[in-house]
């Protein structure tokens, strides 16, 4: 894998020039402001990088020999929010403007000689073992480290304690938002999902299919597992209870589709009664009337924010604490989950989203 990652792109007449390989973040890399021989440059339409990410990143956890150091876990976090993958060849005297390129880039670098290097060119990562510059430091945007400095104050007035080390999320440069219409899509299935498995709690179960004959639009957005758990007729208790649940995600897509005013701190489960009203307002209407979206900077601050706030209740489980705060960690794993479906963390789907503190 560290062969084919040197040879990737290389050109075949540059022997005498520095070939580099970035790996920008951001969905516009600027144009390089030096001179250069442009061996390749991709984004993520190209078929092919998708996977050598990931070849990339295996690479990266192989050469940890199952260690999982900080520094080896953000550079990998870094690897799955790239946008585009550019090689260059360049002289050494243009290094310096180079590494104001990979700035703007949010780039990170992979060398000939096997390391990774941040954008000033210190090495992350070496070839081997994790000995890398103490001085290093995985790259992103200056939106995510003002975000979360807002939301470092925002859970301190809480009295809620979390690492400084804690990364930033993804942020705007970087960001790509599901569209309005998947959003709907998705809290109308959840709707129809949370409903049934309300209902299975009670004497007087929901079928499926009057449910569908009630909602066909949200019939349409089920995943594989929301699709078995409605057809099942007496699933277990374990799975009535992880669908229950899903009120609280439709909670962020309601309010992410401004259909909900706020937010409320994660103290407490949510207003079933009111959510349900406006599901069924919305499933009446359909995909008739255009939805619209919050601004990527609420999303992203509300991620941010309950990113955080989720380590918190995860570490006071691990601990056997009662949670800071009041926090409801079963609020908060939902909420997490529905804010990384929708910013495509990871590039996952909604039955496989995951929500690592």
């Amino acid at each position: 894998m560290l062969n084919r990652l040197k040879q990737l792109f290389s050109p075949k007449d540059t022997s005498h020039l520095i070939l580099i390989n970035a790996y920008c973040t951001v969905a516009d890399a600027p144009e390089p402001g030096f001179a250069h021989v442009l061996n390749g440059r991709r984004d993520l339409s190209d078929p092919e990088l998708s996977p050598h990410l990931n070849g990339f990143m295996n690479h990266l956890a192989d050469a940890g020999q199952g260690k999982m150091s900080r520094v080896r876990y953000h550079v990998i976090r870094h690897l799955q929010r790239v946008r585009q993958h550019v090689s260059l060849s360049i002289e050494p005297s243009e290094m310096d403007r180079f590494r104001a390129w990979a700035e703007a880039a949010n780039a990170i670098v992979f060398m000939e000689d096997g390391a990774v290097r941040d954008p000033q060119g210190r090495i992350l990562l070496p070839a081997s073992g994790d000995d890398g510059d103490p001085q290093a430091v995985v790259p992103y945007p200056p939106q995510a480290w003002q975000r979360k400095a807002r939301s470092d104050l925002a859970i301190a007035a809480r009295k809620v304690s979390v690492p400084a080390d804690l990364p930033p999320v993804v942020s705007e440069p970087e960001l790509r938002l599901r569209t309005p219409e998947d959003v709907l899509r998705r809290m109308l299935a959840l709707f129809v999902v949370a409903i049934r498995a309300e209902s299975l709690t009670g004497d007087n179960p929901i079928s499926a299919a009057d449910l569908q004959q009630r909602f066909p639009p949200a019939f349409a957005g089920l995943t594989d597992a929301e699709r078995d758990f409605i057809a099942q007729e007496a699933p277990t208790e374990q799975e009535i209870t992880r669908f229950l649940w899903r009120y609280e995600a439709i909670l962020v897509l309601q309010w992410v589709l401004g259909l909900q005013d706020a937010l409320p701190f994660a103290d407490a489960i949510c207003d079933v009664s009111a959510i349900s009203r406006t599901a069924i307002e919305r499933g009446t209407e359909g995909l008739r009337k255009q939805p619209a979206m919050r601004p990527a900077e609420e999303i992203l601050d509300a991620l941010d924010l309950h990113y955080r706030l989720h380590w918190a209740t995860r570490q006071a489980i691990l601990k056997k604490l009662t949670a800071p705060a009041g926090l409801n960690d079963g609020v908060l794993q939902e909420r997490h989950h529905a804010l990384n479906w929708l910013v495509r963390f990871e590039d996952r789907e909604w039955d496989d989203v995951d929500t690592p503190t």
